[in-house]
Parts: structure tokens; sequence; C-alpha cells
């Protein structure tokens, strides 16, 4: 089974419960969850909103990547999400970062996610996950690409706590 990375973000509500419920449903169809600790950061995009909580998620899967991204929008539905405009809050996003070193490109889906690299909240529980994780792409460590991170683009207020 490939070993995936899943980045969990909320800012509206109850953003620790949202987040929860979306991993104990994940927990369904991806096994082995293991979960890096929360962060608190500030939007990007659209930064006129509530601070996000951010984590990520590692674990295995039968399911292909199409697959793997309809139970994801699935579960975000589930916990609540309303869809409502590009970058604005959210009840939850989930998105896949890594699917084992797959690479795809569709309308649908792009493996690896294509902006992980330029974003701490995904980098930093990513790290937490583990340092030592290559970017297909790159073929630079999580670890290599946190350290190169242009400060401009640090959006990190700090660590909710250690783990859930």
């Amino acid at each position: 089974m490939p070993v995936v990375y899943l980045a969990l973000g909320s800012n509206v509500g109850d953003s620790r419960g949202y987040i929860e419920q979306a991993i104990e449903l994940l927990s369904d169809k991806v096994q082995g969850i293991q979960t890096a600790p929360i962060y608190k950061s500030k939007a990007i995009g659209h930064t006129g909103q509530p601070n996000f909580l951010n984590t990520a998620i590692r674990g295995q899967t039968n399911l292909i990547p199409g697959d793997l991204l309809e139970f994801v929008n699935e579960v975000e539905q589930k916990v609540g999400r309303v869809e409502r405009f590009r970058w604005g809050p959210r009840e939850i996003d989930i998105d896949i970062i890594l699917y084992g070193d797959f690479r795809q490109e569709t309308k649908k889906l792009t493996l690896p996610h294509p902006h992980f690299r330029e974003r701490d909240f995904v980098l930093k529980p990513l790290r937490d996950l583990d340092g030592n994780l290559i970017d297909p792409i790159s073929g630079q460590t999580v670890l290599q690409l946190l350290d190169k991170l242009d400060p401009a683009k640090r959006v990190i207020l700090g660590t909710v706590d250690e783990k859930l």
C-alpha cells in the first residue's frame, strides 16, 4: 500500500473538532494514521479571515489517487464544509500532498500537490512526521524545502499543542 500524506486545515467554528472528526472519518480508508502537531497560521490568499489550524497526517491506503480524492471530498462534506469562494473560510480543507512518489497532473488532481513547497503550514507538519521525506519533483527533503522557504511566505504563528 502506498504511503500518503494529507494536509488538513480549518478556520471556521470548532476548527479542532472539525480536524479531529475528519481524521476519524479518514481512518475508514487510510490505515495506520500518524498525526502531526496542530499549528495556528495566518490565512493566505484572502487574508481578511480568521487564523487557521493546520496539521498533516501520514497513512496507507488501497485507494488509487482519483478514488482517494473522491473519498477526501466526501469526508469534507460529512464534516460540514461549505463552499464559499477560493481561499475563503473553511470548516475543513483536506489536500492530498503526496501519494508515495507517484506523479500525476490532471484537471482534478496534481500529485505531488503543486503548492506544498511554498507553504510552511504544510511543510512543518510534514517535517514533524518525517523530516527526511523526499519531494519526488525536486529531490529535496521536506526539511530542506522548509529551510529554504522565503521568510515572507511563512505564516505559522505557533503550535497549538503537541499532537491530536
